[in-house]
C-alpha cells in the first residue's frame, strides 16, 4: 500500500502513512476482546444468578445478576472521563495496554470467583467490583477508537470507516456466544451449570495474551503527536466540554436526540430479546445461543451497509429511521417471537388466560433488593409461582381481605394466606400448593418449558435478525455522527460522555428495568415499554435538534 493523502471536506492534507489500515485493524482486534469479556457475563446472567444471588428469592436474584450487569455499563461514563484524560497525557497506545489489563484481569478473577454457597455474600460484593472494574476499561477505550479512525478517514467516508468499530461490539457478543456454545455442547449442560460456565471467562486470559501483543505492536498515534508538537490540546477538556453551554447543548442534544435511542434499540435487540427467550420463553439455553448468535452473524454486515449509506443520505435520517421502526413494531415482533419460539406457550395463553385475583393491599412487589421480604401472603405465594414460571398474567382488585386466587381460563386454583404459620409448615404447603398449580397449568397447557423439537428456528431467527437490523440501522452511523459533533480539541471528552451515559445507562440498565417492570405488572411484554418510549424521545428530540454532519471539516 503506498502513502496516499485525505482531503478533509474544507482542503487540508491529511497524510496517511501505509500502516494506518493494520493499526486501525489491530486497535479493532482489540476492541472485539474487551467486548467478549464484557459480554460474557450477560450471556450467562441466568447461571451467575443461581450462582452468586442464591440468597433471595429467584426472581429477585434473577434481577440482581442484571444489575451487577448493569454495574458495568453505570460506571462506563466515569471511565471514559478517567481514560480520556490519561489518555490526554500518556498518549492512545498506553491507555489502550491499561484498559485491556484491567478488561482482562477482572474477566478471569470471575472465572475464578467461590460461589454465593462458598463464601456468602463476599462473592455477589467481588462479583460486582469486577464488573464495576470492566466499565470503567471500556468507558477508556470507544471514544479514543472512533475519533481515531474518523480523524483518519477521507472526506465522505467517515461512515464507512467508523462503521469498523462499531461492528466490534457485536462481533464480541457473537465470538462470547460461540466460546459459550462450543464448551456446552462439550461437556454438556449439567456440568455446564455447575462448573462449566467458568471456561469462557478463564479462556479470556489467553485472549489478553494475544490482544497485548497485537497493541504493543502499535505506534503511538498520529495525530496524538501533531497535537503534542502544536500545543493545540485542551487543558482543561472538561471544563470546555461540559461548562460552557454552547458545547454543553450539544452533547445534551447528543444523548438525548441519538445516543439514548441508539442505546434502547441496541440492547433490546442483542441482549433482552437473548434474555427473553431463555428466562421467559424458557427456550434451551444452548439453543437460545444458536438461535441469537445466527441472526447476529446475518446481521452483522449491515452496520458497514448502514455506515457507508450514511456517507450518502446522512447519519440522522438512518438512526432515527431505525428508533421510530422499533418503537412501532416491537410489541408485534415479540408477540411473534413467543409464538414462533413457545407455541405451546402462546396457545395457552391464548385459549386459557391467567388472572391473578387478591387484596391490593396484600400483594407485594416481585422485586425485593435487600432480601427481607416475605412472600408469603395468599397474593405473594401466586405470583411468586407465576414470576418464576415467566408466566403472563393480569392482575384483578379484589375486596379486601379475599384470599387470592388464580384464574386459569375457567378453572380457579385458590392460594394460601402463610403469614401465620412457621416457616418449616409454610415451606411444606407451599411446595403442595406449587405441585398443585403446576398441574393445573400443565392441564391448561402450560408447558414446563419450551419443546426445541416445536421451536419454529427459521421464524425465531427471522424476528431476531429484524431486531438485529434495527441495531445495525442505529449503531453503524453512530460514532460519525457523535464524531461531526464536536470541535477538534474537545471531540475524545465531548464524544464520549453522551455516548457512554446514553450506552451505560439507557441501555445497560434496559434489561434490569424491562424485568422489574415485568415482575410488577406480570405482563411479559410491559418491559417493552421502557425503550420505547426512549426510542420516540429520541426520534422527537433528533428530528427537532440534531443537524447533519456528514459534510462537516472535522479537522478544523
Amino acid at each position: 500500500m503506498t502513502d496516499r493523502t485525505l482531503q478533509g471536506a474544507g482542503g487540508g492534507d491529511h497524510s496517511v502513512k501505509k500502516n494506518d489500515r493494520l493499526v486501525i485493524a489491530a486497535s479493532s482486534v482489540g476492541t472485539v476482546i474487551e467486548w467478549y469479556d464484557f459480554y460474557l457475563y450477560g450471556s450467562l446472567a441466568a447461571i451467575i444468578s443461581a450462582q452468586f444471588f442464591s440468597g433471595v428469592n429467584e426472581t429477585t436474584g434473577f434481577i440482581f445478576a442484571l444489575m451487577a450487569f448493569a454495574a458495568g455499563f453505570a460506571v462506563r461514563p466515569f471511565g471514559a472521563i478517567v481514560f480520556g484524560r490519561m489518555g490526554d497525557l500518556w498518549g492512545r497506545k498506553n491507555t489502550f495496554l491499561v484498559t485491556m489489563l484491567l478488561m482482562g484481569l477482572s474477566t478471569f478473577v470471575v472465572g475464578l470467583l467461590p460461589s454465593y454457597a462458598a463464601i456468602g455474600i463476599a462473592a455477589p460484593i467481588i462479583l460486582v467490583l469486577m464488573r464495576l472494574i470492566q466499565g470503567l476499561a471500556l468507558g477508556g477505550e470507544y471514544g479514543g477508537a472512533a475519533t481515531y479512525v474518523a480523524e483518519h478517514a477521507p472526506a465522505g467516508k467517515r461512515g464507512f470507516y467508523t462503521s469498523f468499530i462499531q461492528i466490534t461490539a457485536t462481533v464480541g457478543l457473537l465470538l462470547s456466544l460461540m466460546v459459550i456454545l462450543g464448551v456446552r455442547s462439550t461437556i454438556g449442560e449439567d456440568a455446564f451449570r455447575e462448573w462449566g460456565w467458568r471456561i469462557p471467562f478463564l479462556v479470556s486470559i489467553l485472549l489478553l495474551g494475544v490482544s497485548l501483543w497485537i497493541r504493543l505492536k502499535l505506534s503511538e498515534s498520529p495525530a496524538f503527536q501533531k497535537m503534542k508538537a502544536e500545543g493545540k490540546g485542551s487543558t482543561t477538556p472538561l471544563k470546555d466540554s461540559f461548562m460552557k453551554w454552547p458545547n454543553l447543548k450539544l452533547v445534551l442534544i447528543a444523548l438525548f436526540g441519538l445516543a439514548a435511542g441508539q442505546a434502547v434499540v441496541w440492547y433490546t435487540g442483542q441482549f433482552y430479546a437473548l434474555f427473553f427467550l431463555e428466562k421467559t420463553l424458557k427456550v434451551d439455553p444452548a439453543l437460545s445461543n444458536i438461535l441469537i448468535a445466527t441472526a447476529l452473524a446475518l446481521a452483522t454486515p449491515f452496520f458497514i451497509i448502514f455506515g457507508w449509506l450514511s456517507d450518502k443520505i446522512g447519519r440522522k435520517p438512518i438512526i432515527l429511521t431505525g428508533c421510530l421502526l422499533a418503537a412501532l413494531t416491537y410489541f408485534p415482533l415479540f408477540h411473534g417471537l413467543t409464538k414462533a419460539a413457545n407455541p405451546q406457550l402462546a396457545a395457552a395463553v391464548a385459549s386459557s388466560p391467567i388472572k391473578v385475583v387478591a387484596d391490593p393491599a396484600n400483594c407485594n412487589l416481585q422485586f425485593d433488593p435487600i432480601g427481607s421480604t416475605v412472600f408469603n401472603t395468599s397474593c405473594d405465594v401466586a405470583k411468586t409461582h407465576l414470576a418464576k414460571a415467566g408466566i403472563n398474567y393480569e392482575n384483578v382488585a379484589a375486596p379486601a381481605g379475599t384470599i387470592a386466587h388464580v384464574q386459569i381460563g375457567d378453572v380457579t386454583v385458590e392460594s394460601f394466606d402463610g403469614t401465620q404459620l412457621p416457616k418449616a409448615d409454610f415451606d411444606a404447603q407451599k411446595k403442595t400448593w406449587d405441585s398443585a398449580l403446576t398441574a393445573h397449568l400443565s392441564e391448561a397447557g402450560y408447558p414446563a418449558k419450551a419443546d426445541s423439537a416445536l421451536v419454529n428456528k427459521p421464524m425465531v431467527i427471522g424476528i431476531l435478525f429484524i431486531l438485529v437490523l434495527y441495531v445495525t440501522m442505529v449503531y453503524g452511523p453512530i460514532a460519525a455522527a457523535l464524531v461531526e459533533m464536536f470541535p477538534t480539541k474537545v471531540r475524545y471528552t465531548s464524544m464520549s460522555l453522551p455516548y457512554h451515559i446514553g450506552n451505560g445507562w439507557f441501555g445497560g440498565f434496559l434489561p434490569t428495568t424491562a424485568f422489574a417492570m415485568v415482575a410488577a405488572t406480570g405482563n411479559i411484554y410491559y418491559g417493552l415499554w421502557y425503550p420505547i418510549a426512549i426510542a420516540v424521545m429520541t426520534v422527537v428530540i433528533g428530528v427537532i435538534f440534531v443537524k447533519e454532519g456528514k459534510d462537516v471539516n472535522i479537522h478544523d
